[in-house]
């Protein structure tokens, strides 16, 4: 990849969300914001190569979406006023970047309305503030490109149609507007902690740290909520493991072969410091939420020097916990994998068995079964469930990992 093309994807890493958050604040339309959008990354991957790389690629791409949305308005209005209102606007210069970090926040508190549907808000909001492409948005949501199109083109058209405000919330609407927004957001840095995309990089640190950003920004508005500062925690925790999970091969990395020493030290200091926090309110009678008791498993993995002096008892218990909380099969799947170190991988296959009819279609079901089967000796058996991960993952790390230790079964 040249410099221009490394340049133009990191500007798209990197500006993507503040170009349509701003062009969205100036025009209260996503469709313009995002089509603009799209046309000024397309003319920055026609010019740039010729004229260079600009000294301000933000300012750069936001001025010209700007232009963009203009154009495109002066072509669809056949009303004076319409073109009057777009010659203001077009006067009007853009602002400094820094003004319009928050617009993100207002973006997505748009995207996550309780107006759409969780499907459509979740899509919506990977689409215009994560900036993934419509295919990737499907991976992750295991549906046709045709039908995640269809989704995001209808939630726009209702946010037009009910006039859906472009701001934040009053403060006596932000305990109830926040859970669908930590959900977006964790789907989101889960994006980015594992890529869907086989032509994207396999762990895609631009979406965790916007995730870990935007999560802060939230914990500002709302520093008593337990799930905010548990959501941010669990984040941490996992982002501070990056370094050490993807090899320099290309290949993932499992937690227990880690090296431990690369973990960032600081991120787990500030994730630790959080779930004792929440820990103290929970001793206050505050019961925890899914996201406080996944940091808590993942302070558990943290604080561990090496995997054998992991507390699986503990992590068992926290999984009991957020089982009654969150009795999801993705959930019961990971409760297997700790039920594996303690009672041995025959009790848990037999618990991952029973999935079966809910997870076929989730590669990480079938990694899980292959994992124990290996461990019992069936090899053929193990084979056969690395071939489903395999053909079913989407990650190129994962793939590489999984195929490894298929192939290690020879």
């Amino acid at each position: 990849m040249s410099d221009v093309e490394e340049a133009i994807t990191r500007a798209h890493h990197d500006e993507w969300a503040r170009v349509v958050a701003a062009l969205t604040r100036r025009f209260g339309d996503l469709d313009i914001a995002e089509e603009a959008a799209a046309e000024a990354f397309a003319t920055a991957v026609e010019r740039w190569p010729a004229d260079g790389v600009p000294p301000n690629p933000g300012a750069w791409l936001t001025t010209t979406a700007n232009r963009k949305a203009i154009d495109r308005i002066r072509r669809e209005s056949k009303r004076d006023d319409k073109h009057k209102e777009a010659q203001m606007v077009y006067d009007d210069p853009p602002e400094p970047l820094g003004a319009i970090d928050d617009d993100r926040l207002r973006l997505i508190f748009t995207c996550c309305h309780p107006a759409l549907a969780m499907e459509a808000r979740l899509a919506l909001t990977l689409r215009m503030v994560g900036g993934l492409t419509v295919p990737e948005i499907a991976r992750a949501f295991l549906v046709a490109e045709s039908a995640m199109g269809q989704r995001i083109t209808r939630a726009k058209a209702k946010i037009k149609a009910a006039r859906i405000p472009y701001r934040v919330p009053a403060a006596e609407d932000l305990p109830a507007r926040v859970a669908a927004v930590l959900t977006v957001l964790f789907l989101v840095f889960n994006e980015g902690y594992l890529a869907t995309g086989p032509d994207t990089d396999p762990v895609r640190h631009d979406l965790t740290a916007e995730a870990i950003r935007l999560t802060r920004l939230i914990r500002a508005l709302l520093p008593e909520d337990g799930e905010v500062a548990g959501l941010l925690a669990l984040m941490l925790l996992t982002e501070a493991r990056r370094p050490a999970r993807v090899s320099a091969s290309g290949e993932l990395v499992a937690l227990d072969e880690q090296d431990r020493g690369a973990w960032d030290a600081t991120l787990i200091a500030e994730g630790h410091r959080l779930v004792r926090e929440r820990l103290a309110a929970a001793a206050a009678g505050v019961a925890p939420g899914r996201y406080q008791i996944l940091a808590a498993i993942n302070a558990v993995h943290t604080s561990a020097r090496d995997i054998r002096d992991t507390d699986w008892s503990q992590v068992l218990a926290l999984y009991d916990q957020l089982v009654r909380l969150d009795p999801s099969p993705v959930i019961a799947l990971n409760r297997a994998i700790a039920v594996a170190e303690l009672d041995g991988p025959e009790v848990a296959l037999a618990a991952v068995n029973r999935l079966e009819h809910t997870l076929a279609g989730y590669h990480a079901y079938h990694a899980t079964r292959a994992d124990l089967l290996r461990r019992l000796g069936q090899s053929q058996q193990s084979r056969a469930a690395y071939d489903k991960a395999v053909n079913l993952a989407g990650n190129t790390a994962e793939t590489a990992y999984l195929t490894r230790r298929r192939d290690q079964l020879r």
